[in-house]
């Protein structure tokens, strides 16, 4: 079971980075070029924000089964030592939860504001500081905190 929410967690990695990429050309385009808010801005606000939720449930769900998280728990003390102990029993789930809530905020926020120079501009800045909090907290081959590869 382990290893099946491993690979589902791995490959929804790919669409929160897509869905927030793609909202964030969206935000970008829309408030640069003064265009309206439409329906489907909306939508693609909301369903980013949605990708990123399921994400949260199946990376719950890998953090309650990880092995590597057990040990961290277990032997707290020496695990700490180990980077790649505290990267998965703490930093990854702790910068991933934050960025959890700034889309969430950042979503609800747009689509509270009344103009849609504001929804698009709040959109593109709570999602951005997201994005960078999620690149930093993934686990890249070429990271210096814990390197996994693309694709499981």
């Amino acid at each position: 079971m382990y290893q099946t929410l491993l690979s589902g967690h791995s490959f929804v990695r790919w669409l929160v980075l897509l869905s927030l990429l793609y909202s964030m050309y969206i935000a970008y385009k829309g408030y640069s070029q003064k265009l309206p808010f439409t329906k489907k801005d909306n939508l693609i606000r909301h369903w980013t924000a949605t990708i990123a939720h399921i994400q949260l449930l199946f990376g719950i769900l890998v953090y309650m089964q990880s092995p590597i998280v057990k040990y961290f728990w277990r032997n707290y003390k020496d695990a700490f030592l180990n980077l790649d102990a505290s990267f998965f029993g703490i930093i990854h789930i702790f910068l991933m939860l934050t960025a959890i809530v700034f889309i969430t905020i950042g979503s609800a926020l747009a689509k509270r504001k009344l103009s849609d120079e504001q929804k698009f501009r709040t959109m593109f800045l709570w999602f951005s500081i997201a994005l960078i909090i999620i690149f930093i907290a993934i686990p890249w081959p070429f990271s210096p905190l814990a390197s996994r590869p693309y694709f499981r």
